[in-house]
Formats: C-alpha cells, structure tokens, sequence
C-alpha cells in the first residue's frame, strides 16, 4: 500500500516525503507548485501535478497506486494574506479538503491525517493552550482549517475514517541534512525572513506590534523544527495503522520566545546585527499562542529531538545560504 502526501514538494511536506522514503514507506506526491518546488520532492517519489479538489485525478491515484493512507499539506498558509483574499482560501484550504475527504471515503482510504493550525484557537485565554480550549479563529486562514476539521470528523465519524488532526504551532528550521527548507520566495515567516536579512536578501526586519500583553511587548509564539513536526505524523500514521482511535492533537514543545528573542537568536548565531523596524500589528495576529503538547507525547509516543531555538535557527540559516547558491 503507499500513502498519498499533498503539498509534498512545499515546505512540511517536503520534509514529511523524506521521512516516509527512510522508513521504506511508498509515497506519492500531489502537489499544484504554486508554492512547492518539484526538486524538493526525494528522488524516485513520482510527483503529479495537480490540485487536491481534483476528484477525477485523485479518485485515479488512489486506485492506481493502492492509496490507503493520506497526508494532507496542500494549503494557502499566510494569515494577512487570508484577511485580504477570504473566498481564495475557503476554496483552497476548504472547498478543496472537502472534495478530497469525499474521494479518500469512496476509493477506500483508511487513514487520513490533515495539517491544521493553532490559528483555530485564535487569542486563546489560558496558556499554554489545550486541545479543548474554546476555537475562535481571527482570520479566514483559521476558520478555513477549522472548517476542515469539522468536516473531517463528521466524515469520520459517518464513514468509519480514521483520522489524526494535528493543530501546528509556529514550524521553522529545516532538514538538519539540507535536502529541503522554507524556500518560498516573500516568505512571511519570522526566522526565514530574519536569516534573509542576515545573508542582506533582506534590508531589515519588521517587528508588527511592540504593545502585545507580553513581557517584551512582541508577539510570542511556539516554534517547533519541521523535522521534528514530521516525525509526529509518522507516529500519528503508526497509530492509526495499530487501530488507534482518532485524535485532535496540537504539535508545539510547550514554551514560547517572543518576536525580539526570535530576532536577537538569528542575531547571535549568524553573527550579523542587522535593522529591524517596528510597524503596526497585522490584522489576525494573537499576543501569545504556546501548546499544551503532552497529548501528542503520551497518545503518539512522540519524542522531539530538535527543541532548542538555536539550534532551528541555525538550521534555517544553513538552508538559507544553501539557497543563496541554488538561484544564483
């Protein structure tokens, strides 16, 4: 049997295919490249082109390839962006995952594991946040997750679908190896824009909003290292294989660094001080956002290896001037 990853050729994905490779797993990618890369893809995984609202294209790969396992990356993923194009997400994030949910059910798919967000919590109002604290998204990016995750259990639940949603936190770094990384061109994440700026790919740093109910006054977030978030799905499919029953889980190390702290490691570790500006906050941002992630340790029997920010940090840089000489 092989699994199905889509978005394989973007960023977590990526990560995700080479770890199924090492395991011995068959994989097959569908990805559409508006964000992923097809050289990220690990050698001999065949990739198809192609959206995952396509039932037609998917309903062939699952039977041709044996299908009976699904990783679902394939998403729009930047909340500003959410904010200003709402109906472009729905569709993408929503429309799409309900079409591939139905065809996953009718070819005969027994596991299904799905990429959702800590956005769904919105502003949560005790840290560190549980899985059953209240969801209230602040963006369409959120609630397009969220809504996923709705329609994901209902299916479960009607048609015996087994399923493992994991709620990310703030995911950097990039394969200790450097055979993939955050590669997107105009990225908004907060350690691929600071390592840009330390290469001097970037003029400077924007901090959106000084005046969050933090310490520092900076947004604080969770950040987990990508190879790290992808052995959590691994051990997420390994449970649903065992007949595991299906789960909610949020995938963070428990602690959070604020925006500044962000920004003084790559600072440090790069040895570079470059300029950072402050600017208003961006519409759909939370002050703070860090998990409750022992749910995942005691159900999944996960066990981070990489939870250390310098260590992220350093990781991201490595692949940042590694992509300095690939486009050059």
């Amino acid at each position: 049997m092989s699994i199905l990853v889509t978005g394989g050729a973007g960023y977590i994905g990526s990560h995700m295919v080479h770890e199924l490779v090492e395991a011995g797993e068959k994989v097959v990618v569908l990805d559409n490249l508006v964000t992923g890369f097809d050289w990220a893809v690990a050698e001999g995984v065949p990739l198809i082109i192609g959206d995952t609202g396509d039932q037609p294209l998917v309903a062939s790969l699952i039977a041709e390839h044996g299908i009976d396992a699904i990783i679902h990356f394939a998403a729009s993923t930047v909340v500003p962006e959410s904010v200003a194009e709402p109906l472009a997400y729905y569709r993408n994030n929503t429309v799409n995952s309900r079409a591939l949910i139905e065809t996953a059910i009718k070819g005969g798919v027994k596991h299904f594991i799905f990429s959702s967000t800590a956005a769904v919590y919105g502003n949560p109002e005790r840290m560190p946040v549980k899985e059953e604290a209240p969801t209230a998204p602040m963006s369409p990016y959120g609630w397009s997750k969220l809504m996923t995750e709705t329609m994901l259990r209902d299916a479960g639940f009607a048609h015996g679908l087994g399923y493992v949603i994991l709620r990310y936190f703030n995911v950097a770094g990039a394969d200790p190896k450097l055979r993939t990384g955050q590669s997107t061109r105009h990225a908004t994440h907060l350690i691929k824009v600071a390592t840009e700026a330390a290469l001097g790919q970037r003029p400077k740093v924007d901090v959106f909003g000084t005046d969050f109910p933090t310490p520092d006054g900076t947004g604080v977030r969770d950040y987990i290292h990508v190879s790290d978030l992808a052995r959590a799905h691994s051990d997420a499919l390994r449970h649903l294989r065992a007949g595991g029953a299906s789960l909610t889980l949020n995938c963070g190390y428990g602690h959070g660094f604020s925006v500044l702290e962000v920004i003084e490691t790559v600072k440090r570790v790069s040895g570079v001080d470059f300029r950072v500006d402050t600017a208003p906050r961006r519409p759909g941002d939370p002050a703070q956002v860090v998990a409750a992630a022992d749910k995942a340790r005691a159900l999944l029997g996960w066990r981070p290896q990489l939870d250390d920010l310098a260590t992220i940090v350093a990781h991201a840089l490595a692949w940042q001037k590694k992509l300095v000489t690939r486009n050059r």
